[in-house]
């Protein structure tokens, strides 16, 4: 299984106990939905490796318990520490509507209702508080805010995002 065929589903950030439990922090809004993993890639040297999960829980909502089988002591369970945790894009529960996943709309065109075709969306930046389209217009780089009430329709078959941006934000970039 290679990277590109697989989401993130989060890292482990600590040992629950000296048995080899593992904490891991979720990145998702719906935690309950990894409940039924039965396995999971874990990045080790820059390879998905495959682990089955003995047992698995919600710890405090907002991270997930798991104890992996064949890790069933602290010293196993030190060297998943940070490592980052995956599962294949089929995996993904379909979303209808707006709503979308980052990886499933770079490429799309991004249509703004005043200015027409902004251009390609390249990749998202959701390294800062608000998360960001960067989107490529003509060689300049135009950065939109991923927010509801901007995003107006999500068109998966045309492959086009259709906003309306706040006034003057796109004119800031193309000035």
């Amino acid at each position: 299984m290679q990277k590109k065929d697989c989401f993130f589903v989060g890292t482990i950030v600590k040992k629950y106990s000296f048995k080899g439990e593992v904490l891991v922090k979720l990145d998702t809004d719906d935690p309950e939905q990894f409940l039924e993993m039965e396995s999971v890639f874990v990045e080790l040297h820059n390879k998905l490796i495959p682990f089955f999960i003995e047992s698995l829980s919600l710890h405090k909502s907002s991270l997930l318990r798991i104890q992996f089988e064949e890790v069933d002591d602290e010293e196993k369970a030190d060297g998943l520490l940070k490592k980052k945790l995956y599962l294949p894009l089929n995996l993904l529960p379909k979303l209808e509507g707006n709503q979308f996943y980052y990886h499933e709309v770079i490429g799309f065109t991004i249509s703004d209702k005043q200015f027409g075709t902004i251009g390609t969306l390249q990749s998202v930046n959701d390294s800062t508080p608000q998360h960001l389209f960067v989107i490529d217009h003509q060689g300049k780089e135009v950065l939109i805010p991923i927010n509801d009430d901007i995003i107006q329709k999500v068109d998966r078959t045309a492959k086009e995002i259709h906003i309306e941006a706040p006034e003057g934000l796109i004119d800031i970039y193309l000035s």
